[in-house]
Formats: C-alpha cells, sequence, structure tokens
C-alpha cells in the first residue's frame, strides 16, 4: 500500500514554495528545510557569493562533499565504501568476462 502524498508548504531564503512528499517523510522534509536554510544564511552572512542562485550552487556542493566525505558512527566512511563497491563491481566484471 502506497503512503499519501502530502502538499507542504515550505520557505527557503525568504522563498516560497508548495512540495509535495509522502505523508511519512514530512518531519524528515522539514528537517532538511531547515537546514538548508540556515546553510544557505551561513552562506550569504559569509558575504563571498552573491545571488540566490550560487548562493544555492555553493550550498549544495559544500553540503555533497560533506556527505560523501564524513564519518558515521561507528566509522563507516562514504569514500571507502565507494572505493570497495568499485572494487567489487571490477572483480565481478572480470569474473563475468572469463
Amino acid at each position: 500500500m502506497t503512503d499519501a502524498v502530502k502538499l507542504l508548504d515550505i520557505s527557503i531564503m525568504g522563498r516560497e514554495f508548495r512540495v509535495a512528499c509522502p505523508a511519512h517523510e514530512e518531519e524528515t522534509l522539514l528537517q532538511a528545510v531547515q537546514l538548508l536554510d540556515a546553510r544557505m544564511h551561513e552562506i550569504r552572512t559569509a558575504g563571498k557569493v552573491i545571488g540566490i542562485e550560487k548562493i544555492a550552487m555553493m550550498t549544495a556542493l559544500n553540503m555533497t562533499h560533506e556527505f560523501l566525505t564524513a564519518k558515521v558512527e561507528g566509522g563507516f566512511d562514504f569514500s571507502d565504501f565507494q572505493r570497495k563497491i568499485g572494487s567489487i563491481s571490477s572483480t565481478i566484471d572480470a569474473v563475468l568476462q572469463e
């Protein structure tokens, strides 16, 4: 059974948007909105980037970099995980070619 889709009005950098999300993901989406808005305000306040589009791009790059280099509690390293998947994939490809 699929979850109902809910329309939410959100605000990022003072701009209003209407977005759809599964009802069970509303809380997480709202947390994401708060984090994104805070990060964009930080970049704007630093004064090094001008223009909403450039601020959004720099925020996206910073957050993506943090995601890819983050170590989650317990020592999980995303970069290491990606390298291991690449290695496993190469091994599988080599075996399938034989």
